[in-house]
């Protein structure tokens, strides 16, 4: 059983910022500088080719610890950030990009679909063992309600097979654009809490269709899908329901102490 070791710590802004590896994981750990207590954790899953301190990622977690009080965690997925690549993430990178580049849209979603598949069955594990170690510190202990924060693409092609086998996750916001593909689908034919979907409607490279078929398939009751115009790295979002996890997660009306 793995333990969380921490590496570094900085403050700035209220927000204590400590980075950890729990066996070769590595993550960073944001919680209020005056003490968490307990109080809810959300994780954060970041895009592909992306890392757990992409500034977009940062912005949400220090607004997540400022406004609500909660501690919020990223992990760096297989391959990313400070993860080592194998020769198969280096393979599909490499096949991704040609695809791309000669325009071969079956070529790249097929590619695709394969190798955020193999990232998922990677990455699940490790987001569980990660919850396991943070659950041993005193400050998050296991009584701390659990969300999953989002994260666009691979942060969700992640999030929703995490979600579908983590009974920990009491609420998920999850975001296209992304193959969805026949696995992903079972996977949120599984996910029964709550979900907020975000939806670029301009995704370059993704058929919507795909995507509200995948919305159609969560058989959670309380589902929200959200669709902006915009394109997969240029989205503007209004009328995001900002409060969605704080009201799941049992805090609402609360501020940081």
């Amino acid at each position: 059983m793995h333990t969380v070791r921490f590496t570094a710590e900085t403050s700035s802004n209220s927000v204590l910022e400590r980075d950890f590896v729990v066996g070769e994981v590595a993550g960073v750990l944001w919680s209020p500088a005056s003490g968490s207590d307990r109080a809810p954790l959300v994780l954060m899953g970041h895009g592909g080719g992306l890392h757990k301190k992409t500034p977009g990622l940062m912005a949400r977690a220090h607004d997540t610890v400022t406004r609500w009080g909660f501690t919020v965690v990223a992990i760096d997925a297989p391959g990313h950030g400070d993860r080592p690549r194998t020769a198969e993430d280096e393979q599909a990178r490499a096949d991704l990009s040609q695809a791309m580049e000669a325009g071969e849209t079956e070529r790249f979603e097929a590619v695709s679909v394969r190798y955020s598949t193999s990232l998922a069955e990677r990455a699940v594990p490790e987001w569980q063992a990660t919850l396991d170690a943070l659950q041993k510190l005193p400050e998050i202990g296991t009584e701390a309600p659990i969300g999953y924060g989002g994260g666009m693409s691979l942060g969700t092609a992640i999030g929703i097979p995490l979600t579908a086998v983590e009974p920990r996750i009491t609420a998920a916001i999850f975001g296209g654009g992304f193959f969805a593909h026949e696995a992903l689908i079972e996977a949120a034919r599984r996910i029964t809490v709550p979900v907020q979907f975000l939806l670029p409607w301009d995704e370059e490279y993704v058929d919507r269709q795909s995507v509200l078929a995948l919305f159609d398939a969560f058989a959670s009751k309380d589902k929200t899908l959200l669709a902006n115009p915009g394109t997969h790295r240029r989205m503007r979002w209004v009328g995001v329901d900002d409060e969605f996890l704080v009201r799941h997660l049992d805090r609402a009306g609360t501020s940081p102490a």
